[in-house]
């Protein structure tokens, strides 16, 4: 039998949260808001897997062009392509 290749294989520490006290999922992470051409780090939340991007964006800097219903649409650069994926703000932290 072949090994199940997934989105989520070979992530065990990518995809792993410290348990720690209190809320592991703030609301304010949810209702967060960008306006367009803002820079966004993609921080994973493993425990939401909704609007979740492919692991390997785990930890880029896109910027955000657009927006699509609770979404938003980011644009980045993967080696020489131009990307563009679609995340839900959960996953997203403002670059200071």
């Amino acid at each position: 039998m072949q090994r199940s290749r997934g989105s989520r294989s070979r992530s065990r520490n990518k995809m792993t949260k410290v348990s720690r006290p209190g809320r592991s999922n703030p609301i304010t992470r949810k209702i967060q808001k960008f306006n367009n051409d803002d820079l966004v780090h993609i921080i994973i939340d493993p425990s939401i897997h909704r609007g979740q991007p492919h692991t390997r964006f785990h930890g880029k800097t896109a910027k955000v062009i657009g927006y699509k219903g609770n979404a938003y649409i980011l644009a980045l650069n993967d080696g020489n392509k131009s990307k563009e994926l679609i995340v839900r703000p959960e996953h997203l932290k403002p670059q200071e």
